[in-house]
């Protein structure tokens, strides 16, 4: 019997596609066409997205959260310009994450007496990652640390007056803020010239005008730039300080006329002040200018 050789194909086994073919595409549900990233990405964590008990804005609102940079504002009233739920909904969703770990909002007082909302964003509730969230938050503070300008220098003494009149002082005020009109380069802050008052004042009382104080302080400029106008002239009152004036005795006033008593006159009875009794001035020429 000659051997036989069929040509059918065999028939195909029954199965499954997740089983037999495990990457062929699914006849039902979802699709992923995912690409992967290299920048401008955030990792959330399937325990916020696939969570049993936290609506839907709840969950868009932590991936939001989460992706904005340190120092954002996510209060209620700049999520609800951001967002069209409004509001309402959005405190809701922020108190569902709250509730669940992955917000914390505290009312702290600033330095300045200002109460500010801080916000704790927590991308898996119960571990606080390599450092605390206070750690986290300065971090920011820390980074805006070399910006920030240097202090001021300190600007050197200057002589003191003996009598610190506001009139005096005052008026040396006023010959600081004049500089300006002789030199632009003299122009002063009101720091600086509350703080070389007191040695100009020290100049005018010793006698010195105005207007020498003026001229002393511009005679001579440097032909430089002035960076430091105030050290410039703090510099000049002190070294520049003229001496105290001479000492003047008080001269001695004459001696007051003594005060003398009432009298009354002989003729008129008219009170009069005299050192006996007698007439009054004008009843005198009368009788041969007697004074008895």
């Amino acid at each position: 019997m000659a051997a036989q050789h069929p040509n059918a194909p065999t028939p195909a086994t029954s199965g499954t596609v997740d089983v037999d073919h495990p990457h062929e595409q699914p006849l039902a549900g979802v699709v992923h066409d995912n690409v992967r990233h290299t920048e401008s990405f955030t990792v959330v964590g399937n325990h916020l997205v696939q969570h049993k008990e936290l609506s839907l804005l709840a969950i868009g609102l932590s991936c939001y959260i989460q992706s904005v940079r340190q120092g954002t504002s996510v209060d209620i009233k700049t999520l609800a310009t951001r967002f069209p739920e409004g509001p309402t909904r959005i405190a809701a969703g922020l108190r569902e994450l709250e509730k669940h770990g992955y917000l914390q909002r505290t009312c702290t007082r600033t330095s300045t007496g200002r109460i500010v909302t801080r916000t704790v964003s927590r991308n898996r509730p119960g571990h606080s990652g390599n450092g605390s969230a206070r750690e986290t938050a300065s971090r920011p503070a820390a980074r805006r640390a070399p910006q920030e300008k240097p202090p001021r220098k300190r600007l050197p003494a200057v002589p003191q007056p003996s009598c610190t009149a506001p009139a005096l002082l005052q008026a040396a005020v006023d010959v600081l803020t004049g500089l300006r009109r002789r030199d632009p380069r003299l122009l002063l802050s009101a720091t600086d010239a509350e703080h070389l008052a007191p040695g100009v004042a020290a100049w005018l009382e010793r006698e010195v005008t105005p207007t020498a104080v003026r001229h002393a302080l511009t005679e001579n400029l440097p032909h430089e730039p002035l960076i430091r106008p105030a050290a410039f002239l703090a510099h000049r009152l002190t070294a520049q300080l003229p001496p105290p004036p001479p000492f003047r005795p008080p001269v001695p006033s004459a001696a007051p006329e003594p005060r003398h008593p009432l009298q009354t006159c002989d003729d008129c009875d008219r009170a009069f002040r005299a050192p006996a009794p007698g007439r009054c001035r004008d009843c005198r020429p009368a009788h041969g200018g007697e004074a008895s």
